[in-house]
């Protein structure tokens, strides 16, 4: 049998953004839109995974964008201590997925084979692509392969019972996205191959892009992964917190439980 997971979405921070911000093309209707962080935690009961580990508050100062609570503070709030967990995944290397390196000193790290590649080859020689990289975020993913903490997988790959990632690409070249199996049925926490709940909708694109193509065919894929939009779960967008249960009436607004059936 394939085990159950819960899951929580755990935002840490915020940018003000306007809607022009968040599209290829821009939008017409250029009113407010704003952007959440969040980390995600899979928390079965024989395995825990934490997907992304968020960015510093140096970078947050440099990129101004705000840090609005510790991501080791929202773990711990839900029992998971940093130094105890054991598995990472890594959507991919942008600055706001993959900072804080040393906060888990004990976890190995799931990474897509091309990810790596893209971050370390000839694309970085590009000011407009390496825009979203950090150079001690990817250095210091690069130490850990040395250090053999961590794992490559090309393409899709189950890393426990219930639990599997993706290679959907588009956003950036290895982005991978990851479903869950829970008492609810299949979760799929896109990260960034879907920013916000109106571009898998509506197909449209965040600008921040390497290959237009690969983001719109990878909503069909997270579609497919998810048995429908309902179930997919985008990487930045505030209504995360508005559509699922807090995990506890005093964490809402922080940490959601999307295990749980949406309110809507």
């Amino acid at each position: 049998m394939t085990d159950t997971y819960e899951v929580y979405a755990i935002k840490y921070g915020d940018h003000d953004r306007k809607a022009s911000e968040n599209f290829l093309g821009g939008d017409p209707h250029d009113g407010p839109m704003p952007l959440d962080y969040f980390v995600w935690a899979i928390v079965g009961d024989k395995r825990t995974f934490v997907l992304d580990t968020g960015f510093e508050p140096a970078i947050g100062d440099k990129r101004q964008r705000r840090i609005s609570k510790p991501i080791n503070e929202g773990l711990a709030t839900i029992g998971i201590k940093v130094d105890e967990v054991r598995d990472i995944i890594v959507s991919h290397l942008h600055y706001d997925h993959t900072g804080n390196y040393e906060m888990f000193p004990n976890a190995r790290y799931h990474l897509q084979d091309c990810e790596m590649a893209y971050a370390t080859g000839r694309c970085m020689c590009h000011a407009e692509l390496r825009k979203p990289f950090e150079a001690e975020d990817v250095t210091a993913m690069v130490r850990k392969v040395f250090e053999n903490r961590v794992t490559f997988h090309d393409g899709d790959a189950e890393l426990a019972p219930g639990v599997t990632v993706h290679h959907i690409g588009g956003h950036s070249r290895g982005l991978q996205s990851v479903r869950v199996n829970t008492k609810r049925g299949p979760v799929v926490l896109a990260s960034d191959a879907s920013h916000y709940y109106a571009h898998i909708e509506q197909g449209r694109v965040f600008p921040l892009v390497y290959n237009v193509g690969d983001v719109v065919e990878g909503y069909e894929k997270l579609k497919s992964l998810g048995g429908g939009l309902k179930n997919v779960v985008p990487g930045h967008d505030p209504l995360v917190l508005k559509r699922y249960p807090a995990a506890k009436p005093e964490l809402e607004g922080w940490i959601a439980r999307l295990d749980a059936e949406p309110k809507s």
